[in-house]
């Protein structure tokens, strides 16, 4: 049992040397078998393919991006249906984002192949996919604005706009953001600059402390 995880993990870690050297579409399954020190037939003990093997790489940590979305976006849902417009001080946004960048750079390696080297792959649409969650979420919560707060209905394209944009934040941060430290100064800012503009869409200038939250301790 101890030699069938130091091979997968042997393998593991020369198919993300491979990957993120060469992308997905490129990368060679015997290179990778090769630089672990195994066999190809061991290869396929362990993972179907190559996208079975990419996928092995980035599934745990992408999983845990999904969870840390769809609580807070339940937790806003919540709020919205209440009615907590003007109440909430927005703890909570800033405390997701942080949670987000915990896990983006505790798994930085990873989420770079998915984000950069995943053409190909079953999982190259990954970053379209958040988009996607994004957009129905701020589709429903505009609506629940909306109603409450009358004449001042979001446009599809601005729903959608505002979905790739909240995306590429997080895009942009890790793929050109060396630390989590430098992530956290930066992010204070984009959440800042992403809350006063959904809520002055509504015409309510909400009232955003001047520093939230720190970065959580690595384990």
């Amino acid at each position: 049992m101890k030699d069938e995880r130091e091979t997968r993990e042997k393998l593991l870690c020369s198919a993300k040397k491979e990957f993120s050297e060469k992308g997905f579409m490129k990368a060679s399954l015997r290179n990778i078998c090769k630089n672990a020190g195994v066999t190809t037939g061991a290869l396929y003990f362990f993972f179907k393919d190559k996208d079975d093997l990419f996928v092995s790489l980035v599934r745990e940590p992408l999983a845990r991006i999904h969870k840390i979305m769809s609580e807070h976006f339940t937790q806003e849902r919540q709020m919205a249906d209440e009615g907590a417009f003007l109440t909430q001080d927005f703890s909570d946004d800033y405390e997701a984002s942080f949670e987000v960048i915990h896990e983006l750079y505790l798994y930085r390696e990873e989420f770079l192949l998915l984000i950069t080297k995943a053409q190909g792959s079953s999982l190259e649409n990954a970053v379209d996919a958040i988009v996607e969650i994004s957009d129905r979420h701020y589709h429903t919560l505009a609506g629940a604005y909306a109603d409450r707060f009358p004449g001042m209905r979001m446009e599809e394209e601005t729903i959608h706009w505002i979905a790739h944009m909240q995306t590429d934040i997080f895009v942009y941060m890790i793929t050109h953001i060396e630390t989590e430290d430098e992530a956290v100064r930066y992010m204070k800012q984009a959440v800042r600059y992403m809350v006063m503009g959904w809520y002055g869409m509504f015409g309510i200038v909400p009232n955003l402390p001047e520093i939230a939250g720190e970065p959580k301790e690595k384990a």
